[in-house]
């Protein structure tokens, strides 16, 4: 049966070269480091229903990807995958039942729920994860923004449902969510505290921070008044420390994937953990944002797709510059 397989990819392969409908992925056939990534030589794939066909200019690269690579997500896919889920680019071909999007359109989004497939010069998408791109952005800075954007977005206003005049405190101000989430609430008129570095300080206050907190030489919980939202991107003792400055009936919000204590809910206050849910509609918001200048992106290293390894290294710790990583797959990005 194996046998049989193979000499079914073959063929596939071969037909697909004729036709001269090859792409090239980073993929992985065993979950593990860096390393387990290769860059393949495939068949461009055809959009089902829903879907539609991506010419991918850049791709997002996140710590998501990390975890699904090591095998440590929530999200289980089977073997072998191309890894990467932001990505921005043309639309090359649209499925049955997509009436929203048409080909040539720039678009913008996350490949599927899996967040699996977008390391490649054409990928499938789910029609409804994705959007018309920003005007002023170019590709590259567009793959930076779905996924942590949206996950600002859910935060404040999805969950903690903030409102204006309320006080908030969000942790990791400096990285790449915490920065749109600094942008967010402050535009929507809530008072915006933050934890981050003093040599990142200057940068988070030009976001919208009204006081910036030195995490290394200050205890913010003696730094700040009772919070209504505390946006949490760190875990561990900075979330534990959060509950006591909570206000009753206040609210915490995670993306850190560690047990929330119940034992501090008994005075009101409410602890969420969640995934986020790329949509159309929250991506059509954030667009709109852009558009009207409210946002800006934070764009670091940009590598080809070929050194997608080097992309993963640099998430792992290798040096590379702040912001958000991207792949460039394409001239026009």
């Amino acid at each position: 049966m194996n046998g049989e397989w193979t000499s079914d990819v073959h063929v596939l392969v071969v037909f697909a070269r004729q036709k001269g409908a090859m792409m090239k992925a980073a993929r992985i056939y065993t979950f593990g480091p860096p390393s387990v990534m290769v860059i393949d030589e495939l068949p461009r794939p055809t959009p089902g229903h829903g879907e539609v066909l991506v010419r991918v200019a850049a791709a997002g690269v996140g710590p998501w990807d990390a975890l699904i690579r090591e095998h440590k997500s929530v999200v289980q896919t089977p073997l072998p995958l191309i890894l990467g889920s932001d990505l921005s680019g043309v639309i090359e071909a649209v499925g049955s039942g997509v009436s929203a999007f048409q080909t040539g359109d720039d678009i913008y989004g996350v490949t599927n729920p899996d967040f699996c497939g977008a390391y490649t010069e054409y990928a499938i998408a789910s029609a409804a994860m994705v959007a018309r791109k920003p005007q002023g952005l170019s590709h590259v800075e567009a793959a930076s923004v779905p996924v942590v954007a949206v996950t600002a977005w859910q935060m404040l206003f999805d969950y903690a449902q903030a409102k204006p005049g309320q006080t908030v405190l969000i942790h990791g101000a400096a990285g790449n969510v915490g920065a749109y989430a600094v942008q967010l609430a402050s535009q929507a008129g809530l008072q915006v505290f933050a934890t981050a570095s003093s040599a990142d300080a200057p940068d988070v206050r030009s976001l919208g921070a009204t006081t910036v907190i030195d995490y290394k030489t200050t205890r913010f919980e003696e730094a700040v008044p009772p919070i209504d939202v505390v946006i949490d991107t760190v875990g561990g003792d900075t979330r534990g420390r959060s509950f006591g400055i909570i206000k009753p009936g206040g609210i915490l919000v995670s993306v850190v994937s560690e047990p929330l204590p119940e034992r501090h809910q008994s005075n009101g206050v409410r602890a969420v953990f969640f995934l986020v849910e790329v949509t159309t509609a929250r991506l059509d918001t954030i667009t709109d944002l852009f558009d009207r200048g409210k946002l800006t992106t934070r764009v670091g290293t940009v590598l080809p797709l070929e050194q997608a390894r080097t992309a993963h290294e640099m998430l792992g710790g290798a040096p590379h510059k702040r912001g958000k990583i991207v792949l460039s797959v394409a001239a026009s990005a």
